[in-house]
């Protein structure tokens, strides 16, 4: 009796992977199984999926290098949420036959926890919450208005543009700045076009960051970047730690040369505890919540479902590279 694929589902943190879509069609079919810890490094992650013929990732949270995919002698399939996913190499994929299929992703979760994070920073909730639920001070701090302020975009696409619109409607000044953007477009939306990614720095007072990462992108905001900014800025990150240079960052943060920042991403996810920035007071930071919604989690769970069933009836669909 032929043994059935075995496919392992990694990183559900919040053990949702189940409820989120109806997997009952390949009850039959396939033998499933979930890992809700994150696998620390690639000897550990080679090691558990040895046996496994399909492998389902979430976003970027398990890197799949060629180093890793040479291990995997067993994987045909490998599905991940979203559409893209730098953390996958496509070549060394190919080369090892193993089909790569993506999902479709909402850019709206973004967007959101970008404002969450300015709006949080600006006014001191996280500060002002664990001083109220600690019978701390009452009204610890003064707010910062967006009013009237500049909102400085780095990178000016679906994430970036829906981001301008939510700044305007704080009454906010908005710029923007990318190697390829024109005047037309942001000036069609009422956006400032910067001269230059210094002259954006040197004019915000909130730098927002929706880049693509790249080789161009990657360390684009260095110690130098950093300090053209104002030292009232905030910097807010929801787009990838490597666009920022990490050790220059947190020197910033520490000696105050910008006020604070606002963090979604990270080099090394999960964060180690004790690391740095976990311990700087002006510093807002979530694990990488992005993209973490109902309807988020809803689409790409559901179309994974369909990518394995889709890839074993002999028909793969949403291929990636």
């Amino acid at each position: 009796m032929s043994r059935r694929p075995r496919c392992a589902v990694l990183d559900d943190y919040q053990n949702v992977a189940k409820s989120y879509a109806d997997w009952s069609a390949l009850e039959t079919r396939i033998d499933l199984q979930v890992f809700n810890r994150h696998l620390g490094n690639e000897d550990e992650v080679a090691a558990q999926l040895a046996d496994f013929d399909m492998i389902v990732i979430m976003r970027e949270r398990t890197p799949f290098a060629a180093t890793l995919l040479n291990r995997l002698p067993r994987l045909k399939l490998l599905v991940t949420s979203g559409p893209r996913n730098a953390a996958i190499d496509l070549a060394a994929a190919a080369a090892n036959g193993v089909t790569v299929c993506g999902t479709q992703a909402s850019k709206a979760p973004p967007t959101e926890l970008t404002w969450a994070l300015i709006l949080g920073l600006a006014r001191h909730i996280a500060i002002e919450d664990a001083a109220f639920k600690a019978n701390g001070p009452w009204q610890n701090t003064v707010g910062v208005d967006l009013a009237g302020k500049t909102l400085g975009l780095l990178g000016f696409g679906h994430i970036g543009q829906k981001v301008a619109m939510i700044g305007q409607a704080f009454g906010m000044n908005v710029v923007a700045w990318s190697a390829n953007l024109t005047g037309e477009l942001t000036s069609s939306m009422g956006v400032t076009l910067a001269d230059s990614k210094d002259a954006l720095l040197a004019c915000s007072d909130i730098v927002s960051i929706h880049l693509v990462l790249g080789e161009r992108s990657r360390g684009l905001i260095d110690a130098e970047a950093l300090l053209r900014m104002k030292k009232s800025a905030l910097l807010i990150n929801t787009s990838r730690a490597q666009i920022v240079d990490q050790t220059a960052l947190v020197e910033a943060l520490q000696q105050k040369r910008i006020a604070g920042a606002g963090l979604d991403v990270f080099e090394q996810e999960p964060l180690p505890e004790g690391h740095v920035l976990r311990t700087l007071p002006n510093v807002l930071a979530t694990p990488h919540l992005g993209y973490v919604t109902e309807n988020n989690y809803r689409t790409y769970y559901t179309q994974i479902v369909e990518a394995i069933q889709a890839y074993m009836d002999g028909a793969p669909i949403r291929v990636m590279g």
